[in-house]
């Protein structure tokens, strides 16, 4: 099955921390606020634009299932929110489809992350967090033209195989175009919802890369995410790659940095990671900061905070490095560490998406995911439509950069 990956997480009551001193700093650290986030209605940092060709399945835990699930159907829609509702309801009322007519209503309030799901597709995004999935292995996003561009591929995937490369735009999907469509819609038509195709059905791709236009035939697989990977480089650098913030990749990432090296320096890989669960996002902003505040988001006018577990390692010397393809949970990830002056950001400037998605469930079951709020990083910078600046810019050889550098901060004085 194919679709976009989207983070979401119930904020949990973490606070409150002792507040700790920042690293290389003298003074206490200013953004650790001792509060407790207030439980609301379920934060989703979800990267729409992103398509991915198969995503997660699984579940998150019950509790945490049912907690969101509970609090989206009680959530009072505002805004554009009464604004879908009244136009699904409406439909119903005149026979015609409510799903339909709400898509339009998105579509007309200019919500750029706005979306409307069906029952089952809203139900499988709920599942897509175990790491396993069905599909090819391919992530795309939309461009702002309206192009779909592949963004990565799986090592060893179907996509992989047939020598699928990021860049490639992907102009058709079993013969329907993808340009200017919406995210969902060519989702559904690499996931084969119609036929509720399984791991061995095939889907026909056009694509196009410079001048060069073909199609290849895929077969669906069952796919493994491996969202966090571990690596040690020359010296005493660890080089810890998060793709995607999955259900455990927090305590992955945190099970990483105990077992790194003694007096060694840390690359977090954070390149091209299209978000996830918020939860997990935070849970590895822990593994380097000891409490503090994570970002800060608003929901219709309530400010609300995100906080680390305090206990993580402050010492230990720490890059951040980050691309274009840096969105979302990663951004939010990015900017803590960067404003708590825990870690020194290389590469180029983040996608940009820091927007907060609220579920409303609408009257023939489907849902609308719609714009909310926005978060800030710490410091309250905004990051939609803004993204993370780098403290350091390098481009090409932005890893051999970013491990050059822990290897000047690690080695002898």
């Amino acid at each position: 099955m194919t679709h976009t990956k989207r983070g979401r997480a119930v904020n949990k009551p973490y606070g409150p921390f002792p507040c700790p001193r920042l690293t290389g700093m003298s003074g206490r650290d200013p953004f650790c606020q001792p509060r407790r986030n207030r439980r609301g209605a379920a934060l989703t940092l979800m990267f729409a634009s992103v398509l991915v060709a198969g995503a997660a399945t699984g579940s998150l835990p019950q509790a945490e299932r049912k907690s969101a699930q509970d609090e989206a159907r009680s959530a009072t829609p505002a805004g554009h929110h009464a604004d879908v509702a009244r136009a699904a309801e409406e439909a119903m009322a005149d026979g015609k489809s409510p799903m339909e007519a709400a898509k339009r209503a998105v579509s007309r309030s200019g919500d750029r992350w706005g979306a409307v799901y069906s029952r089952g597709d809203y139900e499988e995004f709920e599942e897509t967090l175990d790491g396993q999935y069905t599909g090819v292995g391919l992530w795309a996003r939309s461009e702002r033209d309206g192009r779909i561009e592949v963004t990565k591929v799986r090592a060893g995937s179907p996509a992989a195989t047939a020598g699928i490369r990021p860049g490639d735009v992907l102009r058709s999907v079993d013969g329907e175009k993808t340009d200017g469509r919406p995210v969902t819609e060519v989702v559904s038509l690499l996931r084969g919802d119609a036929t509720d195709a399984p791991a061995g059905t095939t889907v026909r791709l056009g694509l196009e890369r410079g001048t060069r236009a073909w199609t290849e035939t895929l077969r669906r697989a069952q796919l493994s995410t491996d969202s966090v990977a571990v690596r040690k480089v020359a010296g005493s650098v660890t080089v810890i790659r998060v793709d995607t913030f999955t259900k455990g990749s927090g305590d992955q990432v945190r099970e990483a940095v105990r077992q790194a090296r003694p007096g060694g320096g840390i690359v977090l890989d954070l390149r091209g990671n299209s978000g996830g669960l918020v939860t997990e996002a935070v849970t590895a902003a822990s593994a380097f900061l000891d409490g503090g505040l994570v970002a800060t988001y608003g929901v219709d006018g309530e400010q609300r905070a995100l906080h680390a577990e305090p206990g993580g390692d402050t010492t230990r010397p720490l890059v951040a490095l980050v691309d274009g393809g840096t969105m979302s949970a990663a951004e939010l990830l990015t900017g803590a560490v960067q404003d708590r002056g825990r870690a020194l950001v290389v590469g180029s400037r983040t996608f940009g998406k820091g927007s907060v998605q609220m579920p409303s469930r609408l009257p023939d079951g489907s849902v609308a995911e719609l714009t909310v709020g926005h978060y800030r990083t710490p410091s309250g910078r905004a990051v939609d439509g803004r993204g993370i600046t780098p403290d350091l810019e390098a481009d090409e050889g932005a890893l051999q950069r970013a491990e050059a550098v822990l290897r000047g901060l690690t080695g002898p004085s």
